[in-house]
């Protein structure tokens, strides 16, 4: 959302109201339920309520939270607003005083959704961590359960309050359906979303079910059969969404900046089950389901649709009887598709083809469905054994059709491959079967985890595909190949490989598959080499075999009794006892768990000795290591093993870890938990090393490095940098990398969202940053630092004054001028380096904390570097500027910079930030097209006057201008607010001059720039020198066009002191929260007319302010040319030079107009 709220009329799609108070990007809306209040929340924490009729602002800007604000909901009765923050709380407020209404609920982490249950009686919290339900009498809570496996972000409840409905992460991207009596979770996870699934709403009636996600996908549930029955594709994200008063609609909006409107009732019920029963493969309720032929024979759709579940059932000559009849009752491309399936099933490809190219006529020349259509076609091809002439469709419309859907073209040809497959092993060509099913797993990207089976659910529909478990069967079916050849160890290899990329519900399903004779031949093989490595206590190899013979055959309990012994000599107690655990209940009669317990109990460690029941200790280490783990990246590269780990990974290893079983050990020996010993160790385990670096042609990308040890890999390219950086990092003492090329998933729109927002963070909260300069040699004399190409990188800039730790190393490796200090950025003689190299004075570089303050000396900073991405010259300056916007890869380069400049005036209102020379931006012209426009050092505020010179020119000025018109000036100029932008409009509060006459100097080249003389009413007459032409005029021959001369209004000039104080910074251990800075440097609650709040608020001094302020805007200063558009907003007209004008007569008031323009 932008910087406002609005209300929009449905019948004519007008906006009725815009709402324009917030200082910040809105985050959230909640409407009460009788309609006459709407809050709007903010990503400053802030809050505005609003009239639910007139629009007009019922309160002032409230600030609720210290943070951005995820939800707000109106209790039934309209008397609390309950509001749930990224600060970890959640807030009650009496909806009459506006004042807080108890202690804040204390959550935990952070706050994604609260929502008010039907009744009134209980609120529910989703978090990142679990659900919390309360009793809103009593405000204890009632319930609380994890809920999704990772971050719980949406909820809902039922009209009727006996379900509650919660949306997961794109870990857990399930709406899962909670039972509200018993908090039980009601059947299983309802499937289909990939992504984040931000929001949830349920009509009316509670029948249908409307979700929002991050995969771009809305969806329509039938609560009743907790199926999909409808899809509707946005052009973004979609962030919200709600249906009609009645029902008939869902409204749906997100990152595309509009309003999405779906037919909910517009789904016809029965075509909604037809589609279920084909997916599920109940072909025969398909068929009874399209009866509604007989009611209605001029249904060319149900005809349609009939036909497509007799090809499904192989009756090709019903199937193109029914595709005849909808051609002839209505021609369309479903008929026409119904009809080229049909005839290839019959054999008659020649007319299926010519079906095909008429169907082509009604797609509207959609590239989306022409695409669609291919792919039909040629599947269709396939299945009428024309096998060449459907992959080289394939591959054409692969490589050259426009806008293909690669990855669609790839499913179908991956599908082909297994199924030519699946026919050479029926016929006992087990090689040319082995080739098949290699070829559909290298054709395409198929995951265990794979979503194709939910995008590409038409194909399921239409051709009955398995693509759910299609990277399975591959799997599968290869595996079986190798064994039918013969080929053991391949048959091993490709065991191994699937089973170590599926998850344990995935693994369960393949215990059938894996029971065959062929299969329990290979355990059979895997358990003798694991005994012959356990003989020779060659334990971790040992455990691999063993762990391989069970996956093949679980019900072996002595394997599991060689494995038990085998993590016992790895002294891994609680992995050992589980296994003792499962021989005793596979066979009771067996003695490995008593043997098991008894070591245990004679084991010298507390720890070893209380594996049997759960520990305070435990729960106190995992909070401090998620404590730790907050400011971390998402993955990091463990320097010990090599390994890429995600968060589980990473936790994982510290509990296998010595120094988790000395912690264990140390503090369950003492009475009480020792937290502050807890979190030292457990922060010394995980400090982390990030590198910065230039990025190089070739670089270790995430796909290079996944599931590999990074030290085994071939020394090639950004491989060799990465080794190295590990290994120092190693060597120096620190377990766990991160480097940006390879530790962030870019497939990831959400990934990459985080990271970029939270780099900065990353940075500052590491143990060390290590610099390599790739193009300082060894052995390199002083003043090679400063020449490095290092320095003129957009990103750099924040990784080096972000953290509070850093060394250089040069090309090799090699310490940067051989200096051994733990910190280069405490070195003199480095720093002075870095002083001549950027322009940025060294104790600025050391003592730099984000945000708003000296906005227009950072971009300067920021002005010569560059980036290899043009939206990384917005991107890379977020964390300096403590800001969290959306990174859209793709947009243009003015339009994310626009953005970053937006939200600085929009939170400073720092007007510095306008002062440019150079080429205006498409996103306003009041903003540069570039970041070099800020190369020129920023302008002085005030203009230099001794306070002689200002008390000499008040004394004139008491006997020129009349005292009453002065003041009357000053506080009209006192009550201009901040300046404000909303959907890319600057209201700029002013002085503005109308100008007269515009003419070209004679006697110039007459090329661009070009100079004119400009002449405006109470100004002196001044040349301006721009690339534009400018229309020219006067007063003897006007125009129609209006041009100003503008003064940009800058409260600094009334002389008072209403900035805020920043927050004292002693502590260099403070969170994020604490580098917070003012929103704006002017609160609107300081604007009051009354002068008697004013510090110094007697008539004498408010007197000589004004008169100061008189002579002030008498001297010379920096204006704006505007000129008028069509509809009455201006634009900004750049010019090379800046443009200094001067009042003629500061007494002549009358001919200065205060107040705002809109400046497209």
């Amino acid at each position: 959302m932008g910087q406002d709220a609005s209300s929009v009329g449905l019948e004519d799609r007008c906006m009725l109201k815009k709402m324009e108070e917030h200082r910040s990007e809105v985050s959230k809306l909640s409407v009460s339920r009788d309609g006459q209040l709407i809050a709007s929340g903010d990503s400053g924490g802030e809050v505005i309520v609003w009239h639910g009729e007139t629009g007009e602002s019922l309160t002032q800007t409230i600030k609720f939270h210290s943070r951005l604000i995820y939800s707000l909901d109106f209790s039934p009765d309209g008397t609390v607003l309950a509001t749930g923050s990224y600060h970890n709380t959640t807030k009650l407020w009496n909806t009459k005083t506006w004042e807080l209404q108890g202690d804040p609920i204390k959550c935990g982490t952070h706050v994604r959704c609260v929502q008010y249950s039907p009744s009134g009686k209980l609120l529910a919290i989703a978090t990142g961590d679990d659900i919390q339900i309360y009793n809103t009498g009593t405000r204890k809570r009632v319930a609380s359960w994890e809920g999704h496996t990772s971050y719980n972000l949406s909820l809902a409840w039922t009209p009727d309050g006996t379900r509650l409905l919660t949306g997961g992460s794109t870990s857990d991207p399930t709406i899962r359906e909670w039972d509200t009596t018993t908090w039980q979770q009601v059947g299983d996870p309802w499937t289909g979303h990939t992504h984040h699934i931000y929001a949830i709403a349920i009509n009316p009636t509670g029948t249908l079910i409307a979700s929002a996600s991050d995969d771009n996908y809305v969806r329509l549930w039938k609560l009743s059969v907790r199926q999909t029955v409808g899809i509707f594709n946005h052009s973004s994200s979609p962030q919200c969404i709600t249906f009609s008063l009645d029902g008939n609609y869902i409204l749906s909006g997100g990152g595309d900046e509009t309003i999405s409107e779906w037919a909910a009732m517009g789904i016809h019920p029965k075509a909604c089950f037809t589609r279920i029963a084909c997916i599920d493969g109940d072909l025969s309720i398909a068929e009874e389901l399209t009866h509604d032929i007989n009611t209605d024979a001029n249904n060319h759709t149900s005809y349609a649709h009939r036909s497509f579940v007799m090809s499904r059932q192989q009756d090709w000559d019903h199937a193109l009887q029914d595709a005849i009849n909808s051609i002839n009752i209505q021609p369309s491309l479903i008929g026409y598709i119904s009809k080229g399936i049909a005839l290839c099933g019959n054999g008659c490809v020649p007319d299926a083809r010519a079906a095909f190219d008429v169907a082509s006529m009604y797609t509207d020349q959609d590239p989306q469905t022409i695409h669609f259509l291919l792919l039909i076609k040629a599947i269709a091809l396939f299945g009428a054994n024309r096998h060449d002439e459907a992959n080289l469709l394939l591959k054409e419309l692969a490589a050259s059709y426009p806008n293909a859907d690669i990855r669609a073209c790839l499913t179908v040809q991956a599908y082909l491959y297994v199924q030519l497959g699946i026919k050479a092993l029926g016929d006992m060509s087990y090689d040319e079967a082995i080739d098949h099913f290699t070829a559909a797993l290298n054709s395409s990207d198929l995951s265990s985890n794979s979503d194709i089976h939910e995008i590409y659910e038409d194909l399921v529909v239409l051709f009955g595909w398995d693509l759910k478990s299609l990277w399975l069967t591959t799997h599968q079916k290869r595996c079986q190949a190798f064994l039918s050849s013969r080929k053991a160890n391949e048959a091993l290899e490709s065991y191994t490989s699937m089973m170590n990329n599926i998850d344990e519900t995935t693994k369960a399903s393949c215990l059938d598959w894996s029971t065959g004779k062929s299969l329990k031949e290979c355990s059979a093989l895997y358990a003798v080499n694991g005994d012959a490595a356990l003989t020779a206590s060659e334990y971790d190899r040992a455990i691999d075999l063993y762990s391989a013979a069970i996956d093949l055959n679980s019900a072996s309990d002595v394997v599991f009794a060689n494995r038990s012994e085998a993590k016992l000599g790895k002294l891994l107690w609680e992995d050992a006892l589980l296994d003792a655990q499962k021989v005793t209940k596979l066979n009771p009669s067996s003695y490995a768990f008593t043997i098991m317990l008894s070591k245990l109990d004679d084991a010298p460690e507390a720890q070893i000795r209380d594996l049997r029941h759960p520990s305070e200790v435990e729960d106190a280490i995992h909070r401090a290591v998620w404590i730790e783990l907050e400011y971390a990246p998402l993955r990091l590269l463990n320097t010990s093993t090599g390994l890429l780990c995600d968060r589980a990974a990473q936790i994982k290893a510290f509990k296998t870890s010595a120094k988790y079983k000395e912690l264990l050990s140390f503090t369950t020996k003492r009475s009480d938990l020792q937290m502050q010993y807890i979190q030292d160790v457990v922060a010394t385990y995980f400090r982390c090393v990030l590198l910065s670096h230039r990025r190089e042609e070739t670089e270790a990308l995430l796909h290079d490095i996944q599931d590999k040890v990074v030290y085994e890999l071939d020394e090639l390219g950004g491989i060799a940098k990465l080794q190295s950086f590990c290994k120092i990092a190693h060597n120096t003492g620190y377990g766990w990398a991160w480097m940006d090329t390879c530790c962030i998933d870019k497939r990831s729109n959400t990934e990459v969202q985080e990271s970029v927002n939270s780099m900065f963070v990353w940075y500052r909260h590491s143990a060390l940053t290590i610099v390599y300069l790739r193009d300082v040699p060894p052995s390199s004399q002083p003043g090679a630092l400063a020449r490095s190409i290092w320095n003129e990188r957009e990103w750099t800039f924040q990784e080096f004054v972000a953290p509070k730790v850093a060394v250089f190393y040069q090309n090799d490796w090699s310490l940067y001028v051989n200096d051994h200090s733990p910190n280069h950025k405490e070195s003199p003689a480095i720093m002075k380096e870095l002083e001549d190299a950027t322009g940025i004075d060294a104790r600025t570089m050391l003592t730099f904390r984000p945000g708003m303050s000296g906005a227009r000396e950072k971009l300067q900073w920021a002005s010569k570097r560059v980036t290899t991405l043009q939206e990384d010259i917005a991107y890379s300056l977020f964390g300096v500027f403590d800001v969290h916007l959306p990174v859209i890869y793709g947009e243009k380069k003015q339009n994310a910079l626009g953005r970053l400049l937006q939200e600085i005036v929009a939170r400073s209102g720092d007007i510095t930030v306008l002062d440019w020379i150079g080429q205006p931006s498409e996103f306003n012209s009041c903003l540069p097209a570039d970041i070099s426009s800020y190369t020129t050092p920023p302008r002085t505020l005030l203009p230099s006057l001794s306070e002689d010179q200002i008390q000499t020119a008040i004394s004139l000025l008491r006997r020129t201008m009349p005292a009453d018109l002065a003041l009357k000036f000053y506080n009209r100029l006192e009550q201009l607010r901040v300046p404000r932008f909303a959907n890319c409009r600057l209201h700029l509060p002013c002085i503005s001059f109308r100008v007269t006459e515009v003419k070209r100097k004679r006697g110039l080249p007459r090329e661009t720039p070009i100079t004119y003389g400009v002449k405006a009413d109470g100004l002196h007459d001044l040349l301006i020198t721009t690339d534009e032409t400018l229309v020219q005029f006067s007063r003897g021959k006007p125009i129609r066009e209006t041009f100003l001369l503008v003064r940009p209004w800058d409260r600094y000039l009334l002389e008072v002191p209403d900035f805020a104080e920043r927050p004292d910074f002693a502590d260099d251990t403070e969170s994020l929260g604490d580098w917070s800075e003012p929103e704006s440097s002017m609160d609107d609650s300081q604007m009051s007319d009354d002068s008697d709040e004013l510090p110094g608020g007697s008539p004498e001094d408010l007197s000589l302010r004004t008169l100061r302020l008189m002579v002030r805007l008498g001297h010379p200063f920096d204006a704006f040319l505007l000129a008028q558009q069509r509809l009455g907003e201006y634009k900004r007209i750049a010019s090379d030079y800046n443009i200094v004008a001067q009042v003629k007569d500061i007494a002549s008031v009358d001919n200065m107009d205060v107040g705002y323009i809109e400046i497209l």
